[in-house]
């Protein structure tokens, strides 16, 4: 007697016989374009209400240019946030790199000396945070948050509790100056979001992290030295922050211990939005960058309006609380 297969209610039968994929309820559906059309519908609104300001060329201009060195940041977190881990210290991080170099320039330093000694901050810091988490077996919030408590203190010790200015023009220009008369930190978040994407898009080093993010153990018995690449993230995730504080230092034209210390939220929160986009539910540079494009909008929109700042700050918890609650969901409908 020839037995009759058991058939998964959760899989269709073609006409050939060959098992199909369900298909997505409309509410995963909903889940994963969600965010995008978040994005469409506030830049619809604030269009309507301001249509003789908002989409405008210095309008938009604006955005970028206020949403450039978050954006760095974003990338920053990202990295981290793909193999699994987290790291409260970016936004320090960055602060500290402006501070060095801040305090490096109003020595006397050039602004090369300067630029090499706050890049290296960042890349040491980095490396100190992987090795706390991936040789030292510290969790990555303990480990980050530890390390972000240090570095503000560092801060302060270098800028002495002042706000450090008079930075020459040449380093400056970093931060102000234009090109196409689109300022210079929008080509620079540009660059260092594509090349984030194509390394984790393309290189070995990319598929390893996102390996990890999916599952250590399964990596781990592939080959993939775990230890490393998360050491190599967080390193690289500092990197990428110094290089953000040392632009926003230089777009302010002076550097304080506090100085950005909001991108670690909103940072945060755009990695959480972002990794609604996709189908897998994992941090993504695409979906990153659409969270930070919803921030900037948000932010810009709310300003024109006119809307008290307190009440801002109401809005942006609600959108992290927001960001959190639907990558839960796209967790749980994978």
């Amino acid at each position: 007697m020839t037995a009759t297969p058991t058939r998964n209610p959760g899989i269709e039968d073609t006409s050939a016989g060959v098992l199909a994929v369900p298909r997505r309820s409309l509410g995963q559906r909903a889940l994963s374009g969600g965010t995008v059309l978040a994005l469409v519908a506030l830049v619809l609104f604030f269009f309507a209400m301001r249509p003789d300001v908002f989409l405008t060329f210095t309008n938009v201009r604006n955005i970028l240019y206020q949403v450039s060195i978050l954006a760095i940041i974003a990338v920053a977190q990202t990295v981290v946030m793909v193999v699994g881990d987290f790291d409260l210290s970016v936004a320090a991080t960055s602060s500290l790199s402006g501070s060095v170099a801040g305090a490096l320039l109003t020595a006397g330093q050039s602004v090369t000396v300067a630029v090499l000694a706050a890049v290296a901050v960042g890349l040491a810091i980095g490396l100190v945070n992987g090795l706390l988490v991936a040789y030292l077996n510290l969790s990555a919030f303990v480990a980050t948050l530890a390390s972000m408590t240090s570095i503000v203190g560092a801060a302060y010790l270098v800028t002495q509790g002042t706000t450090l200015f008079n930075f020459p023009a040449g380093f400056t220009q970093l931060g102000q100056g234009r090109l196409l008369n689109i300022p210079m930190p929008v080509y620079l978040a540009v660059l260092i979001a594509l090349v984030a994407w194509a390394v984790l898009r393309f290189t070995t080093i990319g598929r390893s992290w996102y390996a990890i993010g999916g599952n250590v153990e399964v990596a781990r018995l592939s080959g993939i030295s775990v230890r490393r690449s998360r050491l190599l993230a967080f390193t690289v995730a500092g990197l990428v922050a110094g290089i953000g504080g040392i632009l926003l230092a230089a777009r302010l034209g002076s550097s304080s211990a506090v100085q950005g210390s909001d991108n670690l939220m909103f940072s945060v929160a755009a990695v959480f939005l972002g990794m609604t986009v996709i189908r897998s539910g994992a941090a993504n540079l695409g979906g990153t960058v659409i969270g930070v494009a919803i921030i900037g909008v948000m932010s810009n929109g709310l300003n024109i309006l006119g809307v008290n700042s307190y009440v801002q700050q109401v809005v942006t918890g609600i959108i992290i609380i927001a960001a959190v609650t639907l990558s839960s969901l796209k967790t749980r409908s994978r």
